[in-house]
């Protein structure tokens, strides 16, 4: 019988904690039938939760208690200093332990990120993790990143975040020689700031398929598989994608209830609207994973319902599978080599 694939989920983060968790666990658990999942926070909280749902600790769901919680606003420093017990320092421990194969949380982007980088440490060669996640486009999906964990960037990094995207793109979906671009305010050679021009020089002689500079509308559009950007410029991005959408979707109905004979028209046209709707719907891509420490962490939206939680989960399970740290590392050595060659 094969093993089943153990992932720690951070029941108490996020807006909504196990409010959300627990479905999405139950969800999670029917829809992939090789994991288990270990519940980590307050086990009363949580059997209580259970108990709501109709679902009961088995072989295959377990909770794993921790006393404390971290805040949506709570500083990273005071969260790694003074949180051990909190609910996504421990899952991130028994993903360092070797108890889980990865780890899911709701919670603070950036107590995440220092806990993760703090408990788990970065891959060889790696100077900075970077969060990245699959965004729609006309073609189907494209990889950005950096989307936060880093606001200043600097040519080794963006050098980094190359590497990153390129193999966990193809690690994730299968491409042998993702295309890569570097997000710029033009295609011209002269435009950009000096780090994004000298990182351009470095992609180019790399063995990376990189293609060029792209632009905004060029992540949409589905241009490359990997977009690389400054993770100040990454968030904003995806902010502004993520607000277009919502724009789109209420500016749909308001027009298609304005009147009897609009809202006939909406019926008529409903099986395209809610297949619009299913292309465009940011709680299809949740689950951003931080990408370049020795375990996978994954982030889901702190407001996400439990039908994008599962997401993140799905995304876990994704890479676990393809062994994504492990890929990054076999193939990151040479190709940094090659960078320091340069």
């Amino acid at each position: 019988m094969t093993s089943l694939t153990p992932i720690a989920l951070d029941a108490m983060g996020g807006d909504h904690g196990p409010g959300v968790v627990i479905p999405a666990a139950k969800r999670a658990l029917s829809e992939h039938p090789q994991i288990r999942l270990i519940l980590v926070g307050d086990q009363a909280v949580l059997m209580a939760e259970l108990a709501r749902h109709g679902m009961a600790l088995n072989g295959r769901l377990s909770i794993h208690h921790a006393s404390q919680v971290v805040g949506m606003d709570e500083p990273p420093s005071q969260a790694l200093r003074g949180k051990k017990d909190s609910s996504m320092r421990v899952a991130i421990d028994l993903v360092k332990d070797g108890v889980a194969k990865a780890c899911v949380s709701a919670g603070n982007t950036g107590a995440l990120m220092a806990t993760a980088r703090f408990v788990l440490k970065t891959l060889p060669g790696i100077d900075r993790p970077a969060i990245i996640t699959a965004i729609p486009t006309i073609r189907g999906h494209s990889y950005v990143l950096d989307l936060g964990a880093n606001v200043d960037s600097g040519t080794d990094n963006l050098y980094e975040f190359a590497v990153m995207g390129s193999v966990l793109c193809s690690a994730v979906d299968n491409i042998e020689r993702p295309t890569v671009g570097l997000l710029n305010i033009g295609e011209e050679e002269i435009k950009g700031n000096e780090q994004v021009k000298e990182a351009a020089r470095l992609l180019a002689a790399s063995k990376l398929n990189y293609v060029g500079f792209v632009e905004g509308d060029d992540i949409n559009k589905g241009t490359v598989d990997v977009v690389v950007c400054d993770g100040f410029v990454g968030n904003v991005a995806l902010k502004t994608i993520e607000g277009v959408a919502k724009m789109i979707s209420h500016y749909m109905k308001a027009e298609f209830n304005r009147g009897l004979f609009t809202r006939l028209a909406a019926l008529v046209a409903m099986p395209v609207l809610k297949a619009f709707r299913a292309r465009i719907d940011p709680r299809m891509y949740n689950g951003a994973s931080l990408v370049g420490l020795r375990g996978i962490v994954i982030k889901s939206h702190g407001g996400a319902d439990a039908f994008a939680f599962s997401q993140a989960i799905k995304e876990a399970v994704i890479e676990t599978k393809k062994n994504v740290p492990e890929r990054i590392q076999q193939q990151l050595g040479a190709l940094l080599q090659e960078r320091h060659a340069v």
